[in-house]
């Protein structure tokens, strides 16, 4: 029978973070104290990105704000995001669950699942233990399976009772074990989702199973047909081991003081560029246009993209572009100081995928982005389908 798991990493973050202290020495064990993973420490600025079952008593929340998680508890341990450390934790987790089966889609850095042929439900836990207790044995941390035969329903039974605890959620199980959930917690039901069928007068994922589908889709349009299909356990997707190729590569910072001049803003922007570059060098894309994000002290936000010229990569043309769309935004928003700057490299093409571009004669003459590299590149090509003797370097002194 098939069998589809999710495995969550229980506050992965912080539980990462408090692996690595404890391999280290470098400081406590996070998971038993009152503890954030957040901004800035010494100027208390940020949002609170994870927290600690302990910090959670104080009503901490994440997206709260650094400085207002230190009112509700002024002995908050806070260390700052690493994301090559999670980044690490993850591979090492993916490696080891890739020893039960091939059969894994990574959904985020902390999360995947797993499609397995079994015999009966009772060898699906049986393995299930044996992931779960091997992580936390042989990596140190712990993680949550859901178990069942849909995957909507197999991340909905991960997000039950935590830390370290293995559930399961078939077809048959879902009037007890989910249709009294509130409607916030069914996937792929956000916000503004909720608050709509709130509006309606549901107020439980079963109150949404047992609706007429077309007065919610006639308010939600497709995405409610969706949600109507997830209250039900409908879901005919396959686990996908063959990873998507990403929308975009991008990276921001939230500044631990407000930015008001151009002398702070382009450096920032220039190590976002260095940033996304290797990246994108890493994973061989090269980016057909660029975008920047701002987002001002009032939390309010602004974007501009830009096509790019050629297809790029350098952190180079990528930091010229950014700083463009800076100057853009700021020309409207004089005066205004920025708390986060973001840079992203979007509509993505394989550097193998690039068909030859036609120079101009400007290009030649004066080149631009691509300078002597475009120029060597057609060259190239003249010489492959002409000969050697097809062209040769003139005079430097040639006038036109």
């Amino acid at each position: 029978m098939k069998i589809i798991m999710h495995i969550d990493v229980n506050s992965a973050f912080l539980s990462w973070t408090s692996v690595e202290n404890i391999k280290t020495g470098r400081g406590p064990d996070l998971r038993n104290v009152p503890s954030i993973i957040g901004g800035d420490s010494a100027t208390r600025h940020g949002i609170v990105v994870a927290k600690s079952i302990p910090a959670k008593k104080y009503g901490i929340k994440t997206a709260d704000t650094v400085a207002s998680a230190f009112q509700r508890c002024p002995d908050l341990v806070m260390a700052p995001p690493d994301h090559g450390l999670y980044t690490r934790y993850s591979r090492e987790m993916m490696q080891y669950i890739r020893s039960y089966t091939d059969m894994l889609e990574q959904a985020s850095v902390d999360e995947c699942y797993i499609q397995l042929d079994l015999p009966t439900r009772d060898a699906a836990l049986a393995i299930a233990y044996q992931i779960k207790d091997g992580i936390r044995n042989k990596l140190g941390f712990t993680v949550n399976i859901g178990i069942s035969d849909k995957k909507v329903l197999a991340k909905t039974a991960s997000d039950f009772e935590k830390p370290d605890k293995i559930h399961t959620l078939f077809s048959e199980e879902i009037p007890d074990k989910m249709w009294h959930l509130p409607i916030e917690t069914l996937f792929m039901a956000g916000k503004s989702s909720s608050a709509k069928l709130r509006g309606l007068g549901i107020r439980t994922i079963g109150d949404l199973a047992n609706s007429d589908p077309t007065i919610i889709e006639a308010h939600l349009k497709s995405h409610g047909r969706m949600l109507y299909a997830f209250a039900n356990g409908i879901d005919d997707r396959d686990v996908n081991p063959v990873r998507e190729e990403p929308k975009g590569i991008g990276n921001s910072e939230t500044t631990s003081h407000d930015i008001r001049t151009v002398e702070e803003a382009f450096p920032l922007i220039k190590r976002l560029s260095a940033s996304v570059s290797a990246r994108m060098e890493k994973k061989g894309y090269l980016a057909g246009t660029i975008v920047l994000e701002i987002k001002f002290s009032d939390f309010t936000k602004c974007s501009r993209q830009t096509p790019c010229r050629f297809a790029v990569k350098s952190s180079e043309e990528i930091e010229n572009y950014a700083i463009r769309l800076y100057q853009e935004i700021m020309e409207q928003n004089l005066g205004r100081s920025i708390r986060l700057i973001g840079v992203r490299a979007v509509k993505l093409v394989k550097s193998e995928e690039l068909p030859p571009e036609q120079l101009s004669i400007s290009d030649i003459i004066k080149p631009t982005y691509k300078k002597d590299q475009k120029l060597q590149k057609t060259l190239d090509m003249i010489r492959d389908k002409y000969g050697e003797s097809a062209i040769h370097k003139g005079k430097d002194n040639i006038n036109f």
